[in-house]
């Protein structure tokens, strides 16, 4: 038994100097487990409300004072009493009282605080690391996922929100085989990294870091980003489309305009269906193996098409 006797939140500040919110789950055994929520410069328009204050005088508008205030008087002193053990209820719990889609009732960070406060109590009580008990907890829902380290994902230009301004797409990945240990993909990612900087360098692309610590390189188009990644990836050991694969996060809202999508490889606005084309094309000469937000919304038939496009082509 692992009751929960006490949830509170403050504010803190995220890695980028933006504030956030921070959650405390106490159990009865006296142990406390602490849990900050992760915020993104770039949302879709589907995601859940990251509720901020609008004080223009407190952090240009970014506080999240109301998100805690949220946790203090209502959502932690509802799951107070119940099992931490028990997250499919807690989460049932808080969902049903925000009771909207995208979380805009109480905001998607204060519900994500007390959630994930709990998975990390919740493996106290139950003695195990965190990354065993989310694994169990996953395969309570009837999933089967391996006990294995996963592949890390590493986002090597910046573009969009996330970079300088001349990069329309926002994520560059190079993602390593998952056939690699931990270790040899973590190697890899740094050796490619390293030499992607010298390829910047040697094209007098100066370059600055963006949001997510990938290069945010003075580049023209969006092909040129991934022409350097291939470019720095032969000077390295690894074989691109054996040790290694590039994949994209595009954060279509970015350059959606009208209706249109608005880059810089493109002399002309393209409506979706040619976007759609556009992508094929990118995976033809690249074969991507991520293709994150291609459209500004919920995609219609050229969703549809893209999806099945990648099944054929997987």
């Amino acid at each position: 038994m692992a009751k929960i006797t006490r949830i509170w939140a403050r504010e803190i500040l995220d890695s980028r100097g933006i504030p956030t919110v921070e959650a405390a789950c106490q159990l009865d055994s006296g142990h406390v487990a602490v849990a900050s929520v992760p915020a993104g410069t770039s949302t879709g328009a589907h995601e859940a409300l990251e509720l901020r204050d609008q004080d223009a005088k407190r952090y240009l508008g970014k506080g999240v004072l109301q998100a805690v205030a949220n946790v203090n008087a209502q959502l932690g002193p509802a799951v107070v009493g119940m099992e931490a053990t028990d997250q499919e209820g807690i989460d049932a719990r808080l969902i049903q009282l925000d009771g909207t889609e995208n979380k805009t009732k109480y905001g998607g960070n204060a519900i994500l605080s007390i959630s994930t406060a709990v998975a990390k109590a919740g493996a106290i009580a139950a003695k195990q690391n965190l990354y065993v008990w989310i694994n169990f907890l996953a395969q309570k829902t009837g999933l089967k996922p391996p006990l294995r380290m996963p592949t890390p994902l590493f986002n090597m230009i910046n573009g969009g929100l996330h970079g300088a301004g001349n990069l329309d797409f926002q994520e560059f990945h190079v993602i390593p085989a998952s056939s690699k240990s931990f270790s040899q993909s973590l190697q890899a990612g740094v050796e490619i990294y390293l030499t992607i900087g010298e390829s910047l360098a040697r094209r007098g692309a100066i370059h600055s870091v963006g949001n997510e610590g990938g290069y945010a390189p003075n580049l023209f188009t969006n092909a040129d980003a991934l022409e350097v990644l291939v470019e720095s990836i032969k000077q390295t050991p690894y074989s691109l489309g054996r040790d290694v694969f590039l994949g994209l996060d595009v954060a279509a809202n970015y350059f959606a305009k009208d209706g249109e999508y608005v880059i810089k490889d493109k002399s002309s606005p393209m409506d979706e269906k040619a976007m759609l084309e556009y992508y094929k094309s990118l995976n033809d000469q690249y074969r991507l193996a991520i293709l994150g937000t291609p459209f500004r919304k919920t995609p219609g038939e050229a969703g549809r098409s893209l999806t099945n496009f990648y099944r054929a082509n997987s």
